[in-house]
């Protein structure tokens, strides 16, 4: 049986580990309600605005040849981007798996399909996974941390759309771990160029559907060259916040498993250490006894 001195120095390293892990779970709590609070506010605006352009593109569609180059769909799909998003940091479990698996699904998908593919990375993990894999990237961003900003995403967002517009890109997908609730979050692959027909928040029957009509001013077109720019603009935003609240959120859980572990570790250790103490002891008894009795 081990020496007590030396349970004594493992038992308190698992207890330095624990004030660790329970330290950056405090700490991914904190920041996990208020990623979550931004995220639900972008949620809200995003789908109020993709009920706003859908609702303009049905109407102005009726009889109409005004259209917007970010909702059309394209005949052939000949060059294309990947978005992938995962965490600057790690002991999050398996947040950035479950999002680099779907990545390399599309990778596939567009190899199969002779499919010219751009491959963009946001966060060190995922650039630290495709430069173990030898998938060649086109571009990596490290500064999107748990808070990105509007004015960040917007200036990436802006070259995606010039990209578009010029025909130089087909399509463009993002592959985000997605927010839908505390206790639910997925990894997915989401086309956002181009926009194609955008769904109400709601769902309702067809037929139930309220027909909601507009009055333009100054004029449709000024109107579509505004809001579906927008729209595409929130939609890549919410991506963003969508990943910063669920990264927070699998670093919580993650750190709190291991905080458990850590305290049945501890609990092992001492009863280990009471045995070996109890050992020690009761040959330090029997010396003394035998000690005695050889005097006698």
């Amino acid at each position: 049986m081990a020496k007590a001195r030396a349970i004594i120095k493992r038992l308190k390293a698992v207890r330095n580990v624990r004030k660790i892990t329970r330290t950056m779970e405090l700490v991914a709590t904190a920041r996990f309600k208020k990623a979550m609070d931004r995220a639900i506010q972008a949620a809200a605006y995003t789908r109020k605005i993709s009920e706003i352009v859908a609702d303009l593109s049905e109407t102005i569609g009726e009889g109409s040849s005004l259209s917007h180059p970010l909702l059309q769909q394209r005949d052939t799909e000949k060059k294309s981007i990947l978005l992938v998003i995962t965490s600057n940091r790690g002991l999050c479990g398996g947040y950035n798996g479950g999002v680099l698996r779907l990545a390399q699904g599309r990778i596939r998908e567009c190899r199969s399909n002779q499919v010219d593919l751009n491959i963009e990375v946001s966060g060190k993990r995922g650039i630290g996974y495709c430069k173990f894999q030898k998938i060649a990237t086109s571009a990596s961003y490290t500064h999107f941390e748990d808070k990105p900003t509007f004015e960040q995403v917007d200036e990436l967002a802006s070259r995606y759309i010039d990209s578009f517009i010029r025909g130089e890109i087909d399509r463009l997908d993002v592959a985000y771990t997605q927010f839908e609730s505390m206790s639910r979050q997925k990894a997915v692959v989401q086309t956002l160029l181009p926009i194609g027909k955008l769904q109400s928040g709601t769902a309702t029957p067809a037929g139930d559907k309220p027909k909601v009509e507009y009055e333009f001013l100054p004029s449709p077109t000024e109107i579509l060259e505004e809001i579906v720019p927008a729209s595409f603009k929130a939609r890549l935003f919410k991506c963003f916040l969508d990943a910063a609240v669920s990264e927070q959120i699998a670093r919580m859980v993650a750190m709190k498993s291991a905080t458990e572990n850590a305290d049945g570790m501890i609990r092992s250790i001492r009863a280990q250490y009471n045995r070996a103490r109890q050992s020690q002891i009761t040959s330090e008894l029997s010396e003394i006894i035998g000690g005695a009795a050889a005097l006698e």
